[in-house]
């Protein structure tokens, strides 16, 4: 970490400068963060998945000095904006070991490194995060001090404490399946860091393999991973047959009635004893070792919270945002309500509005949204941080999450942020139909059809004008990547869409779909699909009636430029991309002739 320190300081990273790092989850993001911290400057993290115009605008916000990215194709965006930014000196790629970075400092001495991490002070600003959210792009970055992250990080640890002397000396192991650009991954990191807990980091899909070769004592996750793996078994059991489902259930039950009594008594534990084969199948899931499971975010169901504890594998779900600097509500051991994200941390205090939003005080909060005064005060109610997640307190002070109220605490909106126009039209939805990814939009001023008799459209020069704008203005959603419109030689016009990946995944996050949810899958929910029916909606008001959109299909993968369906200029071939889909553009007009 050092090396990579000297590093910085020899490209000219100064103390207060911004250092992006775009980049998946491995120890060598770990490793260049405290290197950051540790020469007095600011990191700008960014998930490797982000699109690229989300990475152009942390850019542009906060000017960096240097830049560490992961990937050819966000290489390329960074490097392209760094023509216009003379503040960005160095734009290194992601190498094991970032050996470029170490060499530039291999001959600095180490004293340029301590005395920058000696000077550095609680209210020195220690990241600006950048959360992931379907509501815009263009999220305001969180700007959070070393003091606060150290807050709520003590916070946590002291909650989790008991539980993890349990282990003994050095014995404690942490797996972290936490994407670690987010505040639930980097608090989870710093947590281990504080606690001296060896740590190991999950990148997406490695998760399996880790568990069995690192056999964690600790399990960092989401609700959605001990939802897969509870039905994992359930399948399981299910495809052997009914009667091993038949066991499997009343083994669960066992299970939930277990945790649920008050009093362990003799008949009880002879009832959970009798499933213990079973239930070692679970625990087997994570390495057969794991101590604790920390579920961030809440979402556990009462149920699930309530199996997991009975069959030996203690949960406790935590829960925060990114301006409470990590956790500011948790549970803990002898003192959890399951499904709730429990009580307030020592520090803090928990009041929910009579609109039923969260609403936190105390220690470890933001210092505001970086180069946005307005924002952060429109943050605060009278010194309270709201939170603009939806939740409840019950007389115990334990709490439920139910959702979100907006993407940040801010009232004011995000600029560029896209605010769906509620349902006009008066006829059913008309999601589903033929095939799943498909809906039909209703036109609120016209027929059914593009014509008075259905014959086919054609298009003048003028309506390519209209229909490019058109795009443009589906394109605005932070959900939607590409929009191809088809008009000529049709009856009316419809619309295929492709959806931007890490918002497509982010959304089935925030809408509490299980993690076992493919994209296709995704791609046809009826929620999605009337999200984006209400754009279509919205954009088909600003086009003549014979080119407003009746019909689109939604796609979860993107055009490429691999796949021969976009130019390498970034433009669609459109001819390429009809003959390819011809058979889902075909069932468009199918859906709307089912329907009249």
């Amino acid at each position: 970490m050092t090396g990579i320190a000297k590093g910085l300081v020899a490209a000219g990273v100064a103390e207060g400068d911004r250092v992006l790092l775009v980049s998946g989850t491995h120890h060598d993001w770990a490793k260049l963060a405290f290197a950051v911290w540790s020469v007095r400057a600011v990191l700008v993290p960014v998930s490797a998945s982000a699109s690229a115009e989300r990475v152009t605008h942390v850019v542009r916000q906060t000017r960096p000095t240097a830049a560490v990215v992961e990937g050819g194709r966000l290489l390329a965006a960074v490097t392209a904006v760094q023509r216009e930014l003379p503040d960005l000196c160095r734009v290194w790629p992601l190498v094991e070991g970032l050996a470029e970075v170490v060499r530039l400092g291999q001959y600095m001495d180490a004293s340029a490194v301590r005395f920058r991490r000696d000077a550095t002070l609680p209210e020195d600003a220690a990241v600006v995060l950048y959360p992931m959210s379907t509501a815009s792009r263009r999220m305001r970055g969180v700007v959070l001090s070393h003091g606060a992250l150290l807050s709520a990080t003590a916070g946590v640890v002291d909650r989790m404490w008991p539980r993890l002397s349990e282990l003994g000396p050095g014995r404690a192991s942490a797996l972290v399946d936490l994407p670690l650009s987010e505040i639930s991954g980097l608090a989870s990191l710093l947590a281990c860091v504080v606690s001296r807990v060896r740590v190991g980091l999950c990148a997406p899909g490695s998760l399996p393999g880790l568990v069995k070769s690192f056999r964690p004592t600790v399990l960092v996750c989401s609700a959605g991973l001990l939802e897969r793996a509870y039905e994992v078994e359930r399948v399981r059991a299910q495809s052997t047959g009914w009667d091993s489902l038949g066991t499997f259930n009343a083994a669960a039950e066992a299970a939930v009635q277990f945790d649920r009594a008050p009093k362990k008594g003799a008949w009880r534990k002879l009832s959970r004893s009798m499933y213990d084969w079973s239930f070692a199948k679970v625990r087997e899931l994570f390495g057969n070792r794991v101590h604790l499971a920390v579920c961030w975010g809440g979402g556990l169901s009462q149920r699930l919270d309530h199996f997991y504890n009975g069959v030996g594998l203690q949960v406790m779900q935590v829960f925060g945002v990114a301006e409470t600097a990590g956790v500011f509500t948790a549970n803990v051991q002898g003192d959890r309500s399951a499904g709730s994200v429990g009580r307030a941390m020592p520090d803090r205090e928990v009041w929910v509005s009579r609109e039923g939003e969260i609403h936190v005080r105390g220690g470890g909060l933001f210092s505001g949204y970086w180069a946005d005064g307005e924002a952060s005060g429109s943050a605060f109610r009278e010194g309270w941080l709201a939170t603009g997640v939806a939740g409840q307190s019950d007389q115990g002070g334990f709490v439920r999450v139910t959702g979100r109220l907006r993407p940040q605490a801010a009232v004011s909106e995000v600029p560029g942020r896209f605010v769906a126009a509620r349902w006009a039209g008066s006829g059913t939805s008309g999601v589903g139909g033929a095939s799943e990814g498909a809906a039909a939009v209703p036109v609120a001023d016209g027929p059914e059809a593009g014509s008075a008799d259905g014959a086919a459209v054609a298009a003048s020069d003028g309506d390519a004008a209209l229909v490019a704008e058109f795009e443009a203005r589906l394109r605005a959603h932070p959900l939607v990547s590409q929009v191809l419109v088809i008009v000529e030689g049709r009856p009316f016009a419809s619309a295929l869409v492709t959806l931007v990946r890490d918002q497509l995944e982010y959304w089935r996050l925030v809408n509490g779909r299980p993690l076992s949810m493919a994209p296709e899958e995704i791609a046809g929910d009826r929620d999605l699909l009337r999200e984006v029916q209400g754009l279509v909606y919205e954009a088909n008001r600003s086009v003549p009636r014979h080119l407003a959109v009746r019909s689109f299909h939604v796609l979860a993968e993107e055009f490429t430029v691999q796949s021969g369906l976009v130019a390498p200029s970034g433009e669609l071939r459109r001819e390429a991309v009809l003959r390819a889909f011809s058979e889902e553009i075909d069932g468009l007009y199918r859906v709307r002739r089912d329907q009249r």
